[in-house]
This record gives C-alpha cells, structure tokens and sequence, in this order.
C-alpha cells in the first residue's frame, strides 16, 4: 500500500475530500482498482477527531475483506487530526458494479 501523506495543518479540521483521498489508496487485491472508485464505501464522517466509515464488500464472502477493512483503517489513521478509525462493514444496500466510477467501469471492461 502507497504510503499515505499526513494533512500538513493538524489544527485544521480534515474534510471528506482528504478522508476519501486516503480511502482511494485502498485497493482491492483481486480487482487492483481503489474502493472509493469500486463504489465501496457508503458513508464517511468525521466527529471529534474520530472517522466513521460504512462500507461494503464486492460479495458477503470477499476473501480480502478483513485485509480492506484493515487497510482502510491504517490509511485514515495515519491522517493528521484523526485519532480512530471505525469501519463499519454493511450489506445493504448490496454492492453492484453500478456503484463503480465510469473510469473503474472501462478498467474492468464493463459497459
């Protein structure tokens, strides 16, 4: 994983760009593309210097789930002003590749 670059003003509050900029560093091990463009993460919010984070999976089984959840978590953490991380994995609505970006689409050459 590409190491991550802290926010440079630590008084500064850290928006929900920075926050999925940091989650785009995340990639999905079998489909090698981020999973913000993957259309995986639902929700972010940051509260009293703590990111929530829903997010799901490409399937209920994904084999690299624990290894994204973890990594998502590493990859806020590392982000100047935040303390935690809590990822919350979620099922529903269910993942479909409608969520992905046009760009992540054309990598996977779905149309």
């Amino acid at each position: 994983m590409t190491a991550i670059p802290a926010v440079t003003d630590p008084a500064k509050p850290v928006d929900e760009g920075q926050l999925l900029d940091a989650l785009r560093q995340v990639i999905d091990p079998e489909l090698m593309i981020n999973i913000v463009d993957l259309g995986l993460v639902y929700a972010v919010a940051f509260e009293d210097a703590t990111v929530k984070v829903e997010m799901t999976l490409t399937s209920p089984a994904c084999p690299a789930g624990p290894q994204i959840v973890g990594q998502s978590q590493q990859a806020l953490e590392r982000l100047a002003g935040v303390k935690a991380a809590e990822i919350k994995l979620v099922l529903s609505p269910p993942w479909t590749p409608e969520r992905m970006t046009d760009e992540a689409r054309d990598q996977l050459g779905i149309f």
